[in-house]
């Protein structure tokens, strides 16, 4: 199992998870966050929680199968780009092991 985690821009949510669900990929985490990066956006505004961030971002998880990685990644890249600076990165790890709350039961791997 693969987890992937993407920083995207907020704009782009609902069309990312619109797609991702009719391919199939039901179960993600979305959270509201805030960054800094290389980019200074015109737009940037100073955080009232943190004195360092610049840019409001959006948090996408989900743990796939490692075969429907490259087809995650792709669904990402194309609803979420506007082919300018600062459009979000994707992060790809390794799970190492699946627990359900409920029971403790392991899942997967």
């Amino acid at each position: 199992m693969k987890e992937i985690k993407a920083f995207i821009r907020p704009n782009k949510v609902n069309d990312i998870v619109h797609h991702l669900k009719d391919a199939g990929f039901e179960n993600m985490t979305i959270s509201s966050a805030e960054g800094t990066g290389k980019l200074q956006d015109e737009a940037a505004f100073v955080s009232q929680k943190f004195s360092i961030t610049d840019s409001e971002v959006a948090k996408l998880e989900l743990v796939v199968n490692k075969n429907d990685v490259d087809k995650v990644v792709h669904i990402i890249s194309e609803q979420g780009k506007t082919l300018n600076p600062g459009d979000g990165i994707i992060y790809v790890s390794d799970v190492n092991q699946i627990y359900r709350v409920k029971d403790g039961l392991k899942n997967g791997n």
